[in-house]
């Protein structure tokens, strides 16, 4: 689902969730062909596998807990932690307790539409 680039507020309960399978859920809030918000649902044990990009990548965990991956170092972050992730970086997630990632691109996520 692409959407309207030229809206300035997203409604979430207006914009569709995608089942990505494995007990992860997107949905992708605004973009324009610089930047991306996605917000990511996962349940508890889901993984967001290992896997890189050359888009740059801010991620808030909005709730739950993850252990995060990034180029082989290991952290476990809670609700109101961040991290980034460089381009090319290999990088992924394993949800510890049922969370949500808020996840920011630049450039945006082309291959997400």
């Amino acid at each position: 689902m692409r959407v309207d680039k030229s809206k300035s507020f997203c409604i979430s309960r207006d914009v569709e969730m995608e089942q990505l399978g494995g007990g992860v859920s997107r949905q992708i809030m605004l973009h324009d062909d610089e930047i991306m918000m996605v917000k990511v649902v996962f349940e508890k044990g889901a993984i967001g596998h290992e896997h890189d990009h050359p888009h740059r990548q801010v991620s808030y965990i909005e709730s739950g807990v993850f252990e995060v991956t990034i180029d082989k170092e290991k952290k476990v972050l809670k609700k109101g932690d961040a991290f980034y992730i460089a381009p090319n970086l290999r990088h992924g997630v394993l949800c510890l307790e049922s969370g949500t990632l808020i996840d920011v691109f630049n450039p945006m996520r082309e291959d997400f539409i």
